[in-house]
């Protein structure tokens, strides 16, 4: 297969003017399945491909592996194990996975339900009496957050600070030096060092002090694999942290948008609660929370689609083309909850497949569930809705609602 540059294409999903529907963007990306940017860098667009690089051992998620590293990847202190490869990946994962999911902590998600429902109902509560309703700021984000500072012991108080951070943060990830300024990428490396200051003063409490959340659990337990160093355990909390409720607000928000856009299937979830188990899946394929893994790196030359990749080039990788891949999905541009065989890219795929993925579902199971059960005749204010900036994790930065009185 030969290698042609679309640079064009990409750049028009990189812009912000086709935020609201890149889709269109992606089918015509996916005709040059591996395409050569004039960078050097590679785009891979269809499901097989992306699939395979994601379980292909020579794929480094390191940035230090790249031969021309990206502006604001490169990280000063300890990496995230999202940015590292094997054996250190495995390791902090499996060190972090002791206190956060099976086979250790297996009914940790299963476990929280009751306190999930009981902040979904309260939040629901709040929009009593009012006729219109941002899902954002009033649902969406307030519930992955207090859940996340509850799992890792960060005080809900301080949401406002890290926020700002956080902010910051997610812009560095898009950061593009030939139309971005300068501020964008010094705002964003000296949040990142906010963040990871704030951090490590929670976890210089925890030493000594076992406790029930995350931040304790790992500045306290020695495991099979020995204790985690502090500046491992603020890597892993921020990630956590940042992860832990940006990509669930994305996926609650998405989700929402679409059922009002399908009130056929709003009205099944109403009728049928138990739909709302695949219904998360076709989300996670139709409309995920990420659409973009920004970078890769070739650890050795490696050939995808017969295209040879050079040793350190870039890899870019568009998940969610791959999960409207035609020659993957049948019609898969149509959303269907009753979609069987839905081995979407939603969460990733390979070593890297999203830590917190099972709290992320549950999340939007029972976000999902109670807004439709609960508020009465929801009608979207305007379509599409205000987007956020970022290509990368897509969503709406607004997304407001009216609803009947009572």
């Amino acid at each position: 297969m030969t290698t042609t540059e679309t640079p064009d294409t990409l750049r028009r999903i990189l812009d912000y003017s086709s935020r609201a529907d890149p889709y269109p963007l992606y089918a015509e990306l996916r005709k040059t399945p591996v395409a050569r940017q004039e960078d050097g860098s590679y785009v891979i667009s269809t499901w097989r491909e992306i699939t395979d690089i994601l379980h292909n051992p020579h794929l480094s998620s390191d940035t230090r592996n790249l031969s021309h590293p990206t502006a604001g990847a490169e990280e000063r202190t300890t990496p995230a194990f999202i940015n590292l490869d094997p054996p250190e990946h495995d390791r902090l994962r499996r060190m972090a996975m002791r206190h956060f999911g099976p086979p250790h902590t297996p009914g940790l998600v299963t476990g929280m339900e009751p306190a999930l429902t009981g902040i979904v109902g309260g939040l629901i509560d709040d929009f009593a009496g009012k006729e219109q309703i941002d899902l954002v700021d009033d649902f969406a984000y307030p519930f992955p957050v207090t859940v996340i500072c509850h799992l890792l012991g960060v005080p809900r108080e301080d949401e406002p600070r890290f926020h700002l951070w956080v902010n910051d943060i997610i812009d560095l990830i898009d950061y593009n030096p030939e139309t971005d300024p300068k501020e964008k990428l010094d705002n964003g490396i000296q949040a990142r060092e906010d963040l990871r200051h704030y951090i490590g003063g929670l976890v210089e409490q925890r030493h000594g002090r076992p406790g029930d959340d995350l931040l304790s659990r790992l500045a306290n337990d020695d495991g099979p694999d020995g204790r985690m160093t502090d500046e491992e355990i603020v890597a892993t909390a921020n990630l956590l942290l940042i992860a832990g409720h940006e990509t669930t607000v994305n996926l609650i928000t998405n989700g929402m948008l679409t059922l009002l856009r399908h009130p056929q299937v709003l009205q099944r979830l109403r009728d049928q609660p138990d739909l709302v188990v695949p219904l998360t899946e076709e989300l996670l394929r139709y409309e995920p929370p990420v659409h973009i893994v920004p970078w890769r790196a070739a650890y050795s030359d490696i050939t995808v689609a017969d295209t040879v990749i050079p040793k350190g080039s870039r890899i870019m990788l568009m998940l969610a083309s791959g999960s409207r891949d035609p020659n993957r999905f049948h019609d898969p541009d149509r959303f269907d909850p009753d979609r069987r065989d839905n081995r979407h890219l939603g969460f990733g795929s390979g070593i890297h497949l999203c830590f917190g993925g099972p709290l992320a579902r549950r999340e939007a199971q029972i976000a999902l569930t109670e807004l439709v059960r609960r508020v009465d005749r929801p009608r979207l204010v305007a379509d599409p809705p205000p987007y956020r900036r970022s290509p990368v994790l897509r969503g709406p930065i607004h997304l407001h609602i009216e609803q009947d009185g009572d």
